[in-house]
């Protein structure tokens, strides 16, 4: 198609995702109470008759007058983003697919066939440890000081921890996609497992957003286990590669190896007997010499 038939198209799909994520949004802002609360759930509350006191428990509250609305407008327009993203995702895939070949496609369906579920498995994960992190964080309080938080505190944290989760998440199934184009061997990355190991776990304290080693732990502990899951698929992958085509793994500059045994001839050769053919100026048997020896010019 033409340049403005291309702008043409994706002016459309732009406009079917925006939709689905405003009808979404809407939806959610009928819900927002149940979600709220849902938010919510993993804070240690205090009854009606309990005194925040240190660590016992904590008050969620608002802390500004447009807080109310802000935090329901954030939390609603987040629940449309994803429970549309099936919409938005086919609009955009539907725009960039005419344009692959058939290979590029078989990749991408593998790789949003993976993503999907680990990156749910990661926020469902931080999801669950999120009462056991908040009550850490909480338990530094000193006696006599009482819990306040904010719903947007509590609702940034919330998101953050399963933003960082569910992308961690996905590391090892980038490493795969290396290893697929021929990017990263399995045998290199097991040369690398011990720093990959320790670098994970740093990583996991620090971009947690708790400082407690549980939420260390629950997250490096599941990466370090995907990634074997992917150093063991690249090997076989290898394997499988090594099979179809026994230089894949060569360097550019690398000579391939040369097998030069003389192949057995198919066909039997038969011999020629050589004829001694007379010389034009010797057909009639006759002899030119020139200073001595024979002329054959």
């Amino acid at each position: 198609m033409p340049l403005v038939e291309h702008l043409r198209e994706l002016r459309n799909r732009l406009a079917k995702g925006v939709l689905a994520i405003v009808v979404v949004t809407i939806v959610a802002l009928y819900f927002s109470q149940d979600l709220l609360g849902f938010i919510t759930e993993p804070v240690p509350k205090c009854a009606k008759d309990v005194t925040s006191d240190g660590g016992n428990c904590a008050i969620v509250s608002f802390n500004s007058l447009m807080a109310p609305i802000s935090v329901t407008i954030q939390l609603s327009l987040t629940v449309g983003l994803v429970a549309s993203s099936p919409v938005w995702l086919y609009q955009l895939w539907a725009f960039i697919a005419p344009g692959l070949h058939k290979n590029e496609k078989k990749y991408t369906y593998a790789f949003v066939g993976a993503a999907v579920p680990l990156f749910a498995g990661g926020a469902y994960l931080a999801y669950l440890i999120l009462p056991v992190s908040v009550k850490v964080l909480i338990s530094f309080t000193p006696s006599g000081s009482a819990n306040i938080l904010s719903l947007g505190d509590v609702l940034d944290f919330t998101l953050r921890m399963v933003l960082v989760f569910g992308i961690s998440f996905e590391l090892p199934l980038i490493l795969i996609m290396l290893n697929m184009t021929g990017v990263l061997s399995g045998k290199r990355m097991v040369k690398w497992w011990r720093g990959v190991i320790m670098g994970v776990f740093v990583f996991g304290a620090v971009i947690t957003p708790t400082t407690d080693p549980i939420g260390m732990l629950a997250l490096a502990g599941p990466i370090a286990v995907l990634y074997f899951i992917a150093v063991g698929f690249s090997l076989l992958n290898d394997k499988r590669r090594a099979r179809k085509d026994p230089d894949a793994e060569l360097d550019p500059d690398e000579a391939s190896h040369l097998d030069l045994t003389p192949e057995p001839l198919e066909h039997v050769v038969e011999p020629v007997t050589a004829g001694r053919t007379p010389l034009p100026e010797q057909a009639d048997g006759g002899r030119k010499q020139l200073n001595g020896y024979d002329d054959i010019t």
